[in-house]
């Protein structure tokens, strides 16, 4: 049976990578988001480096009403998908205009959520298939620089626990992917970065993820030791901290 990958956000760093590594192993791929001309290129390598289809829709997490064109686009066999939908303006930006708590939430979670939702019944009925969600280590724990975008992921990973545990029981599975600092466009002119991954080295993490039935991965993996760090400090003493 033939599978196919959707990948929810197509245009950013991290998903271009893993269309790049989808396509030389063979596998269809649909690329959704936004911005067409941006995935239609992407497309162009993915079919000239191996992929048998790759093909683009669009996708706006918040307009519903483009999520069954996306599915649509997936065709038969065994569909998988990778999310890598999210958007975090500044905090102090939504601090001045609470407003855009709303598209934050939406771009972060409750759109990708309830596509995923129309994917499940899909993914039951195959018995097969495979979803990679991409949250962030900023939904561990709740930090003063970006506490609206670190609790619309922590929703996420809280939701794709539960979808993991509805489609394991017909065969699919689900990976919650935290990582880390990544060069992407969300990442750049941020003041204080640091152990800044390359998005080849994330789709590769992602793929293995997959592959292995992993659960709940950190990338890269040393993020997993950092936030026990973090996630073990003093409610008392963090609320004091300017991490």
């Amino acid at each position: 049976m033939p599978e196919t990958w959707i990948l929810l956000g197509a245009s950013s760093s991290m998903a271009r990578a893993m269309a790049r590594a989808l396509a030389e192993r063979g596998d269809a791929i649909v690329l959704a988001g936004r911005d067409i001309a941006d995935m239609e290129a992407t497309a162009a390598h993915a079919r000239l480096t191996g992929a048998p289809s790759a093909v683009v829709a669009r996708f706006d997490a918040r307009d519903p009403g483009t999520f069954q064109g996306v599915l649509d686009a997936a065709g038969d066999g065994v569909v998988n998908a990778a999310v890598f939908v999210g958007s975090m303006p500044d905090q102090s930006a939504i601090d001045a205009d609470p407003s855009l708590i709303d598209g934050t939430v939406t771009d972060s979670f409750t759109g990708p959520a309830r596509f995923l939702q129309m994917l499940a019944p899909v993914i039951e009925a195959n018995g097969a298939g495979c979803v990679i969600g991409v949250g962030s280590v900023a939904g561990d724990r709740g930090r003063i620089g970006n506490y609206v975008y670190g609790a619309a992921k922590a929703g996420f990973h809280t939701y794709l626990s539960g979808l993991r545990n509805r489609l394991t029981r017909s065969g699919g599975h689900v990976v919650t992917v935290k990582p880390g600092f990544v060069d992407s466009a969300m990442t750049w002119g941020i003041e204080g970065m640091f152990l800044v991954a390359p998005p080849e080295a994330v789709a590769r993490d992602l793929l293995k993820a997959a592959e292995k039935r992993r659960d709940v991965i950190y990338t890269p993996f040393f993020w997993r030791y950092i936030m026990a760090i973090i996630r073990s400090i003093p409610e008392r003493m963090f609320k004091k901290m300017s991490v």
